[in-house]
């Protein structure tokens, strides 16, 4: 649209540009175990956020993008794991995946699952901490049964909750959500799989497989990790991202320094921008 200002033809140049955005958390780490516990619960899975209903953000504006890191696994002496790291894009948070635990697993975007439960009380756990609509993720689940042969529950995911463990065998990981941001359909936040003598498989999207040897959860896919068998380690969970799409007709996006992002796609009529780690601003013009 042009204006007349003072006999001259003007451009009119909107302040503002509407934004697509996938925010995902980093997963949470499975649990380890000192052989009293027998086997650890899974991570859950970082919180997920996606909206193809564009956001209106004013260019010129600095957007902080934070993209979390996954949790650590538990050790032979911590037992649970540690939480995944928020993500964050301006005013959308995601929460960092629960920890697999040895007692309750831990709430975050997707909670952790537990071991057996010998004294009764060890509870998964919740997920979509903090709470949002739509749902970020789900629940863990809960150790298989009351000795030291259950296995232990799968970390919750972003569309599944995490299987519950059996005698011997670990609860799988919760199942991801599939979307195609970038044009080619990926599949995020699965949730860590329990350990157990036959371990518990990791949800699609990057959820670490539980057992003897487990697995941690794909980077920059938000998946818990698995939660070990026997004497060990439980997995780290896998790191978050953030992706922005934008009609490229409607503008352009300068990335500050503190983070790691790939080069700027497009598919059709949209770009899109992929942040892998690091913490940073950006901007559109």
């Amino acid at each position: 649209m042009l204006n007349i200002l003072a006999g001259q033809l003007a451009p009119t140049t909107p302040n503002t540009i509407l934004v697509d955005y996938l925010v995902v958390a980093g997963g949470g780490g499975g649990a380890g175990s000192d052989g009293s516990d027998d086997s650890g619960g899974g991570g859950g899975a970082g919180g997920y956020r996606f909206s193809a209903a564009a956001v209106t953000v004013n260019k010129s504006s600095n957007l902080t993008v934070t993209i979390g890191a996954g949790g650590a696994g538990g050790t032979i002496a911590s037992r649970s794991g540690t939480q995944g790291v928020n993500s964050v894009f301006d005013t959308i948070t995601s929460a960092g995946g629960g920890f697999g635990g040895h007692n309750d697993g831990g709430d975050g975007g997707s909670g952790g699952g537990t071991p057996y439960s010998a004294a009764g009380g060890q509870f998964p756990g919740d997920g979509n901490t903090p709470s949002t609509v739509p749902s970020q993720g789900n629940n863990g689940g809960a150790g298989g049964a009351a000795n030291r042969s259950g296995g232990s529950g799968g970390g919750g995911g972003a569309s599944a909750v995490g299987s519950d463990g059996s005698s011997g065998n670990g609860g799988n990981g919760g199942a991801g959500s599939s979307i195609s941001i970038t044009g080619s359909s990926l599949t995020y936040a699965g949730g860590g799989g329990g350990g157990g003598t036959t371990g518990g498989t990791g949800g699609s999207g990057g959820g670490g497989n539980g057992g003897t040897s487990p697995t941690s959860g794909s980077i920059n896919l938000g998946g818990g990790g698995g939660g070990v068998k026997g004497v060990g380690n439980g997995a780290s969970g896998g790191s978050g991202v953030v992706v922005l799409r934008w009609l490229t007709a409607d503008g352009s996006i300068t990335v500050g320094a503190g983070f790691s992002a790939d080069a700027t796609g497009t598919d059709g009529s949209y770009s899109y921008k992929r942040f892998t780690a690091g913490t940073g601003n950006v901007s559109f013009a």
